[in-house]
């Protein structure tokens, strides 16, 4: 029997009793038997366990005095030890305190012997330098370079402990002639080296120079020499053709440039210990000495081109490649730069730009009013179609041009610009409006819309210039999907583009090349507002960045809808113009005879009024028919004079819309009209009456209902004397007042 599992953490004695069974299987008996056995093996089991415990109980009981003296030693230990601890403590405390002078002594003597020693070193050096001084010349004399050099490096190490002497500052002065005799003697070789790039005389003279700390001195040759030469390049560039354009000879010099830089650089690598800063230095006082200047080659293309943005534009991109090339060299050189340095040079090559990028807002206003001179929208002695017809081909350029800006924005200011091109696109297109609305003004005066005459036929059913009306509302439509695409793709257009700008100001760190922002060092109040303006169209705190423009297309098709309403409405006024004069009013009925009203037919006048008012469904029908967004987009964001404001139309009632405002301003004009009438007889009292009951059942008819005051004017006149007070209850006391002295009541 297996009694191990009884000291495991986990013993369970059903898994064990049922395991014991299970055994038992392979040898067949009576279960009684076998749990009889396994119940003696466990109670023997039990005494031998306990016979253990016994055992071990009693050696326990008899080591524990031990274990107790043992223990009280140890602690009698520890408190001896902690005597003696002290002992030693108060030994050091006492010998720290009869020490303490003498250890003050040697201190003393110590910083004595160390001033001993420096003014020996002092006297040795002085005495050196006095010997060295005379030895100098007989050095000078020998030619040797490197022996002058050694001379020059003892005496500059001499002179630094003579520091505090009185006639140091002349000592300083002879150093620094005796250096300047040096130079003089090594520049030839020195220029010779660098202008034929000798590997191992340039690394001597750049020890030689650093040992003497003139280490700038020798750069400045190493600029001279290589400078001459790349601006008598440029001096050759430039006088080969002077009929050559600048796009043609400043490739030339960046390609100068940058073979200059890439194989400069390798050179320097094995000269100077910074080799990238060196040759950073040397392009950038070759950028800053050529002759002519850059700005001034500039200056001269500009006056010489119709369009000055879009030869900045070209020149610019041209030094932008040279930028991109120079950094994509810089990424490949090993080696560490000073980033200080490196800001300098992508300064410099953006400089010439400058002045031109900060008036971007200026430049690019003009360029669109230039570029608007070739859109169209009327021309002398033209028809009306014609003009409709400009009007309609002038919006695919419009927009055409500003996406043009919105490219040379990003081209030319890398982004930087975006404020400067929200003014020149709200200044371009205000103009365009303007002009739109000049040119409607025109056509009203040309189809004599304003001028409202009395008329003496019938109404005129050509519907030729309603028709061009619809076309120009169509144009005003194509106007406001274009605003708002191009809103759109603005917005992208500046996310896209500013993204790096956000980054520089997040960033620690980051490529002067891809992160060159003009305005945050040259204005800094309109680099604030850029990134307020892009901050906002990422937060979604700005959705048009170009309201203004939204707001006065929104004007412009308001100016076109009042003119094709017009052009509809006006020939309702000229039938309604005379009306308050007609004679009728005034007069008797033929043969003094007292007619009911239900005998009276409407007059002529209203009957032309109340015919024409039937057509027009028939006109206005193409607007539940045509399939044009630009209409449905003019006619759904539109306003019409006499609108009821608590009306809201959508784009499939527009035709109901429209017979609405134009039925409320006739009725309106009727009943100015009516009240004009200085006085009227029984007879003209009923007739106008039976004339308003003819126009309100036609509007009716129409599904328009008739205007309220309009009614109580024919109830009004209806009224008898007596009633007339009853009646007049329902009615403005102003439109009473007026009737009362009409009828002379």
């Amino acid at each position: 029997m297996d009694f191990s599992k009884f000291s495991d953490d986990n013993f369970d004695v059903k898994d064990w009793v049922n395991a014991a069974f299970r055994a038992q299987r392979d040898s067949p008996g009576n279960k009684d038997t076998h749990a009889a056995t396994l119940v003696m093996k466990l109670q023997l089991f039990i005494q031998e366990v306990n016979n253990s415990l016994e055992e071990i109980s009693q050696q326990a009981l008899t080591n524990l005095p031990r274990v107790i003296r043992e223990t009280e030693a140890v602690r009698q230990e520890a408190i001896f030890l902690k005597e003696q601890m002290m002992m030693v403590k108060e030994d050091i405390r006492k010998v720290e305190e009869n020490t303490a002078h003498s250890m003050k002594v040697l201190v003393e003597l110590d910083a004595i012997k160390s001033r001993i020693q420096s003014m020996s070193v002092a006297l040795q050096e002085a005495d050196n330098w006095t010997k060295l001084s005379a030895d100098v010349e007989e050095v000078f004399q020998s030619q040797d370079v490197h022996a002058i050099s050694s001379q020059l490096v003892k005496m500059q190490k001499s002179l630094k402990m003579l520091s505090d002497t009185a006639d140091y500052e002349d000592r300083c002065a002879h150093l620094e002639g005796l250096k300047n005799r040096l130079e003089a003697v090594v520049s030839p070789q020195l220029v010779a080296a660098f202008n034929s790039h000798n590997l191992e005389s340039a690394q001597m003279y750049v020890r030689i120079f650093s040992d003497i700390e003139r280490l700038p001195n020798l750069q400045s040759y190493y600029f001279k020499c290589h400078k001459a030469t790349l601006l008598q390049s440029w001096q050759d560039i430039v006088n080969i053709d002077p009929n050559q354009s600048l796009q043609d000879t400043l490739p030339k010099l960046y390609d100068q440039l940058l073979s200059t830089w890439q194989t400069e650089v390798q050179w320097c690598n094995q000269v100077f210990s910074e080799a990238v800063n060196v040759t950073a230095t040397l392009v950038i006082q070759v950028l800053y000495s050529l002759e002519p200047s850059i700005p001034y080659c500039i200056q001269a293309a500009l006056e010489d081109t119709p369009s000055q943005l879009n030869t900045l534009i070209s020149l610019r991109q041209i030094t932008m490649r040279f930028a991109k090339s120079i950094e994509a060299s810089l990424e490949k050189t090993s080696g560490t730069y000073n980033e200080d340095v490196i800001t300098q040079l992508v300064r410099t090559i953006h400089s010439p730009y400058l002045p031109y990028l900060l008036q971007y807002s200026t430049l690019q206003e003009q360029h669109l009013k230039d570029q608007l001179r070739t859109v169209h929208l009327e021309t002398e002695q033209q028809e009306v179609i014609d003009c409709v017809r400009l009007m309609g081909q002038s919006v695919s350029k419009l927009y055409s041009i500003a996406n043009s800006a919105v490219e040379q924005c990003m081209s030319f200011t890398a982004g930087c610009g975006v404020c400067g091109l929200q003014k020149a696109l709200t200044a371009y297109f205000t103009v365009y409006t303007s002009e739109f609305i000049r040119v409607l003004q025109a056509l009203r005066v040309k189809c004599n819309i304003d001028e409202v005459k009395v008329s003496s036929g019938e109404i005129k059913e050509d519907w030729t210039l309603f028709q061009h009306a619809l076309r120009i509302l169509q144009t005003c439509g194509d106007l406001l999907l274009h605003q708002r695409d191009f809103q759109d793709q603005l917005c992208v257009a500046v996310l896209e583009h500013t993204d790096t700008l956000q980054d520089c100001s997040t960033q620690e760190k980051s490529s002067p090349f891809q992160h060159y922002n003009y305005l945050s060092v040259e204005s800094p109040t309109e680099y604030d507002l850029l990134m307020g303006t892009v901050t906002g169209l990422k937060e979604g705190l700005v959705e048009d960045l170009l309201c203004d423009v939204t707001e006065a297309v929104q004007k412009l098709n308001e100016h076109a809808h009042k003119f094709a309403f017009d052009i509809v409405f006006s020939q309702l006024q000229q039938q309604l113009a005379n009306v308050h004069s007609m004679e009728i009013w005034g007069s008797d009925a033929a043969g003094g005879e007292v007619l009911p009203s239900f005998s009276l037919s409407p007059m002529e006048y209203i009957t032309k009024i109340g015919q024409y008012l039937m057509t027009l469904p028939q006109q206005l029908e193409p607007f539940h028919h045509q399939d044009n967004p630009a209409l449905e987009a003019a006619l759904h964001a539109g306003k019409l004079p006499f609108q009821d404001k608590n009306e809201t139309h959508e784009v499939d009632h527009v035709a109901d819309f429209w017979l609405g405002s134009i039925a409320r301003g006739t009725m309106l004009t009727y009943l100015e009209a009516i009240l004009k009438i200085p006085k009227m007889t029984d007879y003209g009292r009923k007739q106008l009456a039976a004339d308003i009951d003819y126009v309100c059942n036609v509007l009716d008819a129409l599904g328009v209902p008739a205007n309220k005051d309009l009614k109580g004017v024919a109830a009004l006149l209806q009224a008898s004397p007596t009633e007339f007070d009853e009646v007049s209850k329902d009615c403005p006391p102003k439109v009473v007042n007026i009737v009362r002295g009409m009828r002379m009541i």
